[in-house]
């Protein structure tokens, strides 16, 4: 009958081997699951034959597991704690992203919006016609008709230098039409009323609050601008915008979302690397002390398990980690 020693030691050797199996499937590493094999060799070389001196198997785990777990465990904390700092920044980047989608207009929004402001705008200026012609002292303007540029200018409109701004609002006053509610060129209108006033919303451009919106004739290349601040309709030459991006596909928010959540899928991908990862001189360590543990026959050699441990030892003092 095995004494109760032997049976203890034996236990307590699948106990650590246990310990050691965990931090295997951890770091996923083929020079460790290659030590964790060998180590359950030892064990069962032991278990299988009690003619061995069972204190030889506690003291290798002794000299030789123990050591390497508690390396691996220092790792893996090391590990751990420089990955929850990317997915503390992955949370923060969340909690950003829902603050901005609380408040962002949507691309779908804007899109809608677009079309609603460039029938506006056209029923604006058929009315403005009318009133013009018949010397009409009606307000032209369809309701709310600003706030479109309020809504989305900030997010979607393109940032233009004053300078540009100037030259696109400058005008002859004698080559316009205007009452007490607008103004718009001559040439303009009557191009507005030769193609039926049908108008699609082309682009917002602003300059600090100042904004105006450009619009283009449906039927033909030509563009024309609204200015909002004082009712102002004139051609739009885009050759003075040069390449400013008149357009944006999405908001300045939801670009910033969009580069946040990219960025979160590096942070969460950088953090499962991390959190496995071993240095390239632990690796080296390991290489060399699995050559040796392989090639040492256990059943002739057993002193030398004291001699295996020191490179194990020497990586615990480290300052790798």
């Amino acid at each position: 009958m095995m004494d109760e020693s032997r049976v203890n030691i034996l236990n307590e050797s699948t106990r650590v081997i246990s310990k050691l199996q965990l931090l295997t499937v951890f770091f996923n590493n083929d020079i460790i699951y290659k030590i964790y094999l060998r180590t359950q060799v030892i064990h069962q070389l032991f278990a299988t034959n009690p003619e061995l001196d069972i204190n030889k198997l506690e003291l290798f785990h002794v000299q030789f597991t123990a050591s390497l777990i508690e390396l691996l465990k220092r790792v893996k904390k090391h590990n751990e704690v420089n990955a929850d700092l990317l997915m503390d920044e992955v949370q923060l980047n969340n909690e950003l992203i829902n603050q901005m989608g609380d408040t962002a207009f949507t691309e779908s929004s804007f899109k809608n919006d677009k079309q609603r402001q460039a029938l506006k705008i056209s029923q604006s200026l058929r009315s403005l016609y009318e009133a013009l012609s018949n010397n009409l002292d009606n307000y032209p303007f369809a309701k709310n008709i600003n706030l479109f540029s309020s809504r989305y200018a900030a997010d979607y409109f393109a940032e233009i230098p004053p300078g540009i701004l100037a030259e696109l609002l400058q005008y002859n006053p004698a080559e316009l039409y205007a009452n007490k509610y607008a103004t718009i060129q001559r040439k303009l209108m009557g191009r507005l009323c030769k193609y039926d006033f049908k108008i699609e919303f082309f682009a917002g451009l602003r300059t600090a609050d100042i904004t105006l919106e450009v619009y283009k004739f449906a039927a033909i290349d030509q563009h024309f601008l609204y200015s909002p601040a004082n009712n102002i309709f004139l051609f739009c030459d885009l050759g003075k915008i040069g390449n400013i991006a008149v357009e944006s596909t999405l908001s300045k928010k939801e670009r910033i979302m969009q580069e946040l959540l990219d960025k979160n899928v590096r942070l969460q991908s950088s953090a499962g690397v991390i959190k496995s990862h071993l240095p390239t001189e632990i690796l080296q360590l390991l290489e060399e002390d699995y050559k040796k543990i392989s090639d040492v026959d256990f059943l002739q050699h057993m002193n030398n398990f004291d001699v295996q441990a020191n490179i194990l030892k020497a990586m615990l003092n480290t300052d790798i980690i």
